[in-house]
């Protein structure tokens, strides 16, 4: 068996369990608080966060995920809205807190990550990177987690695909200088963990506390609860 040199976690869902459309009511709900404000209503808000949102999906690599949403975002809310970024930061070490009442608890998830350090020379948060570094901060705060705890953390700011397209994991294994059969996945959602790390050649475990199937029938990927899958990770020939 070769060994797994990268384990790398997803975030939402996984280290961090939520229902991911009332996570994003909430979010958008807060931000709309802090941004309105400034002389923008909030649907105008809401579209022009989902078209950024969408740029960054579709991004093509030639551009990072901040690059794609700011000039998208902008082109919804107006030139202007480019000086939002410090308001934008500050929500995010803020108000981004009030969130946290739609996500749940989960004081496994620095065992795993602790634990995953041992099995491994080096851990990744692979998040999907739609938000900057602040707001991942903030987020994995929730679960007594923190950047530092990471090898590598994909953000907004370092990442030029989002998932599910497997191009942003090789984006991680080119930075993190691995083989696609060192790695091992964690995540919680069929399509852009599992699949899409799959066709990068990297195996993957499916948590199934908060799972997103779209529908697919999971198949013979390893899966578990989070629990269980902290007792994989203990046992785990790497």
């Amino acid at each position: 068996m070769v060994k797994k040199k990268v384990i790398l976690f997803d975030l939402d869902g996984t280290l961090l369990p939520m229902d991911q459309d009332e996570f994003v009511r909430a979010y958008l709900s807060e931000l709309a608080k802090k941004i309105c404000p400034f002389g923008y209503e909030k649907r105008q808000l809401v579209d022009s966060v989902w078209t950024g949102m969408s740029a960054m999906v579709g991004n093509d690599g030639r551009a990072l995920n901040e690059e794609r949403f700011w000039a998208a975002f902008a082109k919804g809310m107006g030139e202007k809205a480019r000086s939002l970024k410090e308001e934008f930061t500050a929500f995010y070490q803020n108000e981004f807190n009030g969130v946290k009442k739609a996500a749940g608890e989960n004081p496994l998830a620095s065992e795993a990550v602790a634990l995953a350090r041992k099995r491994a020379d080096k851990v990744v948060l692979a998040t999907n990177p739609l938000f900057p570094a602040c707001g991942i901060k903030t987020r994995l705060s929730w679960v007594g987690l923190d950047l530092s705890d990471f090898d590598l953390v994909t953000t907004y700011e370092n990442s030029a695909f989002c998932k599910p397209n497997p191009n942003y994991f090789r984006e991680i294994l080119q930075k993190i200088h691995a083989d696609p059969e060192e790695c091992l996945m964690v995540g919680n959602d069929l399509k852009e963990d599992v699949e899409a790390c799959g066709r990068a050649g990297i195996n993957a475990f499916l948590v199934t506390d908060c799972l997103i199937s779209h529908g697919r029938a999971v198949g013979s990927v390893p899966k578990g609860t989070f629990r269980e899958m902290v007792s994989f990770l203990d046992t785990f020939g790497i």
